[in-house]
């Protein structure tokens, strides 16, 4: 049997603003524990291991702006993925899946789909294994599995799954109904009636499984990826699809398109089926339940950071820059980042997205980027900035180098504090090393490189009459972007 772990990688994660931003959404982030979101799904699944058959390396889905992030994770972690699939455009999940789906197939066999996001956590690795291969036997015998979480409270933030025990009295459960997202006394009833769980995201099933039921229920989507799919574009490791015949696919999620039509179809191209999860999972969807996940105190609170609690309780600080502390405070969310804090009831986390969504109506860039800016050749933090200035330090990863480039309204003046810097400007060539400095004239062709061993840091100093990030025009480029690229 061969088994594909597919990681969703498309989501931006709003609900954790300030930490999760559009650019460096929350699956990049490490929100407890050496490891980021990202790197704890694919190593969830890679240990199923071979108990259930040949494990493939990962395919992940993603945006294109994120390609460069979703590399360099896996490269910590010494993961080599199958392929990086970008997709041209958002469109929610079940096109994603659908090429997953096409991916998979390429080398001519069927194999069964470990599918999850990118962005969950779980807290009993072996449990959620043993489950794990309790599914792919379900999938190979041509059902499709849907995990559902057993429930701990009368959750609201999430859908729910009810099924119905089977004949044999075994753990793969028949799933009668989807239900949205209820209000609290339904979600009361759901927890004292029994028989529902919490829908997880995460599904298992053959490759072949998930067109067959696109194609029933959503054949406008299947269509839509297919078209995609044929014309897509290689660049080792990654895959793009078509921009335009992505872009006409109607969006979709899994549960809307296909999960919710398959219970009661008599016709259905495969029965869904359920195995119930209790493994200590979350979606880490809002700041409420990374309080719920955190390692509280005996008042109830948790921290993360440089936090001083002082007769509080029950409320999650996250400083990530600076000392945070409270003073008599209750079932807060306080989040501290170097460009914007976050003070929430707690109860009310959930709302934190439509903060999001008047920063980008307002054009406000804190919605998209952190101040830490995350390239593929290292990172930039803008550190000060004034009228005709700006001030950045800037680390160089070992061997990387910026793209040939020019700027038309800025001259840089460059000082290394630590690190070779290899210095390209107009027709010369030149190394500097520690406290020596370099001026870039404006107009002037320039490069930056980093050719020693340890991390290249710099002092950038920015002057001129425009000094934003489009004022890059590239000649050249180690990761392939042009001028308007701004990853």
């Amino acid at each position: 049997m061969s088994i594909v772990p597919v990681i969703l990688s498309g989501g931006s994660g709003t609900r954790l603003w300030p930490l999760s931003r559009a650019l460096y959404p929350k699956q990049f982030l490490a929100l407890g524990g050496e490891h980021t979101l990202l790197q704890q799904a694919v190593q969830r699944l890679q240990a199923l291991g071979h108990r259930a058959g040949t494990m493939g390396a990962p395919l992940l889905i993603g945006a294109e702006g994120h390609r460069f992030l979703l590399l360099d994770q896996l490269r910590e972690i010494g993961v080599q993925p199958a392929a990086v699939v970008l997709e041209p455009a958002a469109r929610n999940t079940a096109p994603a899946l659908a090429l997953a789906a096409l991916a998979a197939l390429e080398d001519g066999g069927d194999p069964v789909l470990l599918v999850s996001p990118a962005d969950q956590t779980v807290g009993d690795t072996a449990a959620f294994t043993a489950l794990l291969a309790q599914a792919v036997e379900a999938a190979q015998a041509g059902q499709i599995v849907t995990l559902g979480v057993a429930p701990t409270r009368p959750e609201t933030g999430y859908g729910y799954i009810k099924s119905t025990a089977a004949a044999d009295g075994g753990p793969v459960r028949r799933v009668q109904a989807f239900v949205e997202k209820p209000d609290r006394a339904t979600a009361e009833r759901y927890l004292a009636e029994g028989g529902y769980a919490w829908n997880s995201g995460l599904f298992v099933l053959k490759a072949s499984a998930w067109l067959a039921a696109l194609d029933r229920y959503r054949p406008d989507i299947a269509a839509g990826a297919r078209a995609a799919w044929a014309a897509r574009k290689l660049d080792a490791p990654f895959v793009r699809p078509d921009k335009a015949a992505f872009e006409a696919t109607p969006s979709d999620s899994i549960d809307y398109a296909v999960m919710e039509r398959l219970p009661g179809d008599a016709q259905a191209p495969a029965p869904l089926v359920t195995l119930t999860l209790d493994a200590g999972w979350s979606d880490l969807g809002a700041w409420d339940a990374v309080w719920q996940v955190g390692a509280a105190d005996a008042q109830g609170n948790v921290a993360q950071g440089d936090v001083l609690f002082e007769d509080s309780q029950n409320t999650l600080v996250h400083a990530t820059s600076r000392l945070v502390a409270t003073v008599g405070v209750e079932d807060l969310v306080v989040v501290e980042t170097p460009d914007a804090v976050l003070v929430a009831d707690r109860s009310r986390s959930q709302q934190v997205k439509q903060i999001v969504a008047r920063l980008q109506q307002s054009g406000r860039g804190e919605g998209e980027l952190h101040r830490r800016v995350h390239r593929p050749w290292g990172w930039y933090d803008s550190v000060d900035a004034g009228p005709r200035f700006q001030v950045k330090r800037i680390l160089v990863k070992p061997g990387a180098s910026l793209s040939l480039q020019m700027h038309h309204h800025r001259a840089e003046h460059w000082i290394v504090v630590s690190g070779t810097a290899e210095v390209t400007c107009g027709s010369s060539k030149r190394l500097f090393s520690e406290n020596q400095s370099t001026y870039i004239p404006l107009g002037e062709t320039h490069r930056l490189a980093n050719p020693g061993s340890i991390p290249l840091e710099i002092i950038e100093v920015q002057s001129g009459s425009y000094l934003g990030e489009d004022d890059i025009v590239r000649f050249e480029d180690t990761y392939g972007r042009n001028s308007a690229d701004k990853t």
